[in-house]
C-alpha cells in the first residue's frame, strides 16, 4: 500500500491542535455492509522493545489471509500520554499496513473512535489519514459513560453518551459474563453501522476473531524480540 507520512508533532500543544483539526473532518455516515477485506490492527510494547504493531488482512469469508507489521523504536516513539496514544502508535500501524499484499476495504482497530475527549482516538485518525472506513473497539472505557446498565447477555448493547449526552458509541457485551467491549465508529461509519458490524464479526471469545488475532499476533511479535 502506497500511505501518506504520519506528522510527528513537536509538543503536546502541537499535537491538540492536530486532534482538534481532524476530529473536524470525522464523518459518522456511512454502512460497511458488503465489505469483506478487513485489516485488523493491534499493537504491544514493553520498555526497553520497540512498539511493534501488527496488521492483520482478514477475508470475512476466507479468514485471515496476512500479517504486515511494523516497529518503532522506542526512543523514537512520541511520548505516552493517555487521549494521544494514535501519535505513539499510528506511525507502527502505517508500516504493518503498508507491508500488506492488498489495501484493506476497512479499519478495525484495539482502541477507541469517536469515544475519545477531543473525538478523535486511533480509529478515528487512522480512518481520517488514510480516508478509510474504521471502527474502533476498545477493552476499555476512555470517555464517557453508559446510558444505562448493560444487561449480562451476549449481543447486548447500551449506547455510549459524552458528559453532555451526544452519542459516542456502545458498550457491547460479545459473550455472556464477560467484560463489555466498546464500540465507537472511527470514520466514514455511522453509529449504528459500527455496532452492526462488529455484531456481524465471527467472534470465539470476547474480542472479535479478526481483532483476537491481531492481538496475539502482536503478542508473539513482541516476544520474538526478546
Amino acid at each position: 500500500m502506497d500511505l501518506p507520512p504520519f506528522p510527528k508533532p513537536s509538543s503536546l500543544e502541537e499535537a491538540l491542535r492536530l486532534q482538534e483539526a481532524l476530529a473536524k473532518r470525522v464523518r459518522l455516515e456511512g454502512s460497511l455492509e458488503g465489505v469483506k477485506l478487513l485489516a485488523a490492527l493491534d499493537a504491544s510494547h514493553k520498555r526497553g522493545k520497540p512498539l511493534v504493531a501488527v496488521a492483520v488482512l482478514y477475508h470475512l469469508e476466507r479468514g485471515p489471509l496476512f500479517v504486515g507489521q511494523g516497529l518503532v523504536p522506542e526512543e523514537a516513539l512520541f511520548p505516552y500520554v493517555p487521549g494521544f496514544l494514535s501519535f505513539r502508535e499510528a506511525p507502527a500501524y502505517l508500516q504493518a499496513l503498508k507491508a500488506l499484499p492488498e489495501a484493506p476495504e476497512a479499519l478495525l482497530l484495539d482502541g477507541q473512535g469517536i469515544a475519545h475527549p477531543r473525538g478523535l482516538g486511533i480509529a478515528s485518525h487512522l480512518g481520517v489519514h488514510l480516508d478509510l472506513p474504521s471502527v474502533g473497539v476498545a477493552k476499555s472505557l476512555l470517555y464517557g459513560r453508559l446510558e444505562r446498565p448493560l444487561p449480562q447477555e451476549a449481543g447486548s448493547a447500551v449506547r455510549l453518551l459524552s458528559p453532555e449526552g451526544c452519542p459516542l458509541g456502545y458498550a457491547y457485551r460479545s459473550r455472556t459474563g464477560v467484560r463489555p467491549l466498546y464500540v465507537s465508529p472511527g470514520h466514514r461509519v455511522g453509529l449504528e453501522e459500527a455496532l452492526a458490524f462488529v455484531k456481524g464479526l465471527p467472534t470465539r471469545f470476547r474480542l472479535p476473531e479478526p481483532l483476537r488475532l491481531a492481538h496475539l499476533e502482536a503478542g508473539k511479535a513482541l516476544k520474538a524480540l526478546d
